[in-house]
């Protein structure tokens, strides 16, 4: 299911899929700089858009919703006009990665799905070392909510027919 990376003479949409603090962003950042592509950012315009307004999982779900359903018509745009997109929005379940494939179905340009492939343990320890940089008082994820959340996990399936790129990252010191 591990695919070579596509050529880069014509827009293509790269979307991510692993768990909570597996590096997908530090990947997508990456991507984004190595093949010239617009780089969007979940959280980032999540926080910007609904500063506090976002405290609980249905609330994520909610606003990540209405993000998506506006960025809809923008990203099919860059992509039909030849501009690469590396979207660091979560693609962790089937139903997720639905909105990727009818994102580069509709704009009729090649993808990639990177699997950033980490072992629990790692992005446990990963998730405490980003807390600890937290400014005092701030809220972080415990072991307890990411085992609630990777529950939901599924990785790509061959049946999905995706363009799967895996990064397989073993235990760290």
């Amino acid at each position: 299911m591990t695919a070579q990376p596509m050529r880069a003479d014509r827009a293509t949409l790269y979307f991510m899929c692993g768990k909570m603090a597996a590096g997908k962003s530090t990947h997508a950042k990456v991507l984004a700089q190595t093949q010239h592509a617009v780089l969007l950012v979940q959280d980032d315009l999540l926080a910007s858009l609904y500063p506090g307004e976002i405290l609980t999982i249905p609330d994520f779900v909610k606003y990540s919703a209405r993000l998506r359903e506006a960025l809809t018509p923008h990203i099919t745009a860059l992509l039909k006009q030849g501009i690469s997109v590396v979207l660091d929005f979560p693609g962790n379940t089937r139903i997720q990665r639905q909105w990727f494939r009818a994102l580069f179905e509709a704009a009729n340009v090649d993808h990639e799905l990177h699997h950033i492939d980490t072992p629990d343990e790692l992005c446990k320890r990963q998730l405490k070392q980003r807390s600890a940089t937290l400014p005092e008082g701030s809220a972080w994820t415990t072991d307890a909510e990411f085992e609630a959340i990777t529950v939901y996990f599924q990785a790509p399936a061959e049946d999905e027919n995706f363009r799967v790129i895996r990064h397989e990252r073993g235990q760290q010191p």
